[in-house]
């Protein structure tokens, strides 16, 4: 009589994600996601609506959908986003219908915001992972602030002042990512590993959208 040994496999379809990379001004959020898009990630990125002006290096519907004042005021009366806040006098949004639709269709979501919004959306879908980007050193943060030139003088000193009381909400996150002078494309695979180790967990987030704020 022979004997057969029976082998079962498992997979488990890991949930898709939401994931919220925030931190001070001139930490490179922006610049993080950008790279992630141009390695070829497999996420969709979220693309924040915004009323401040587009500077010269920016894309509309790339970087930001920069809208108007009375356009943002619309989206907010029909309700159509997720999250919003005033960030250094303009406002900028996360479009909801967006974010839903890439969440069906099974993609993770990354979307860059301020500190503000990331306590918003914490309170809206607790179980998204909230990576908090940093400088090595403050000295480092004031630096490139320095070096946009986008601000005034007095603008510039209202960024590091609130860049100051931003880090003291680093407990907050659930990660923190260093995001080092050069070394971008370390950033981005510290930031994909900490996906691909959320997308091993044996218990799996499972993220649902709530309601927006008003």
């Amino acid at each position: 009589m022979s004997s057969s040994s029976e082998h079962t496999s498992y997979h488990i379809e890991p949930n898709p994600l939401l994931v919220v990379i925030s931190g001070p001004s001139g930490v490179g959020k922006d610049a993080t996601l950008k790279r992630m898009e141009e390695l070829g990630y497999p996420f969709h990125f979220v693309v924040t609506a915004t009323t401040r002006p587009r500077r010269p290096n920016e894309v509309d519907g790339v970087d930001y959908h920069f809208i108007s004042e009375r356009e943002f005021t619309a989206m907010l009366e029909k309700d159509e986003l997720l999250e919003h806040a005033i960030v250094y006098g303009q406002h900028k949004g996360i479009p909801r219908k967006q974010v839903r639709e890439a969440l069906a269709s099974g993609k993770d979501v990354i979307m860059r915001i301020d500190v503000q919004g990331a306590a918003t959306i914490r309170r809206l879908v607790p179980e998204a992972v909230f990576i908090f980007l940093t400088a090595s050193s403050e000295e480092e943060l004031i630096r490139r602030l320095k070096k946009r030139r986008t601000e005034t003088a007095e603008g510039l000193e209202r960024r590091i002042a609130t860049a100051r009381g931003e880090m003291k909400r680093l407990d907050e996150f659930d990660y923190v990512v260093v995001n080092h002078d050069g070394h971008l494309d370390d950033t981005v695979k510290t930031i994909a590993a900490i996906i691909t180790a959320e997308k091993c967990k044996v218990k799996q987030r499972k993220i649902e959208l709530q309601g927006g704020v008003r």
